[in-house]
């Protein structure tokens, strides 16, 4: 090959049963290798319309008992319609803000963990829920 001769095995002694072709582990097999299913695609696996799906970063910590910290990632989808308890990205106030949707008493309002729900915003005709948080990148 490409004009040079590649080292070839010895040949086998009388007796032997030729080179080795593969060497197992020594110790126990790992259980794990029978159950592997090839990688992992975090795309497939965390955002489901790419055309719709937003990567944002946390600033704050007032969704820090939803397990939403200061400086988490987390993955907005825009295509997702928001219900009661969806934890949204919303423009209130010309603002950006990650609060969870509520009802209280046929309202919708926004509601930060770590408030009291009477101090919520209603959610004014002026305030648009821009996306539906679908997961949150927690560091650890």
């Amino acid at each position: 090959m490409f004009g040079m001769d590649l080292p070839q095995p010895p040949p086998p002694e009388a007796g032997s049963q030729g080179p080795v072709g593969s060497v197992e582990a020594m110790g126990f097999p790992s259980p794990a290798r029978d159950y592997y299913n090839g990688g992992i695609d975090l795309n497939r696996l965390l955002i489901r319309d790419r055309t719709s799906t937003f990567l944002m970063r946390v600033s704050g910590n007032s969704m820090a008992s939803s397990g939403i910290s200061h400086g988490d990632e987390v993955i907005v989808d825009r295509a997702v319609s928001p219900r009661e308890g969806s934890v949204v990205i919303a423009i209130h106030d010309g603002e950006l803000v990650i609060r969870r949707l509520v009802s209280r008493h046929g309202t919708m309002i926004l509601s930060s963990d770590e408030q009291p729900l009477g101090q919520a915003e209603a959610v004014a005709e002026e305030t648009t829920i821009w996306g539906v948080v679908t997961r949150c990148l927690h560091h650890v």
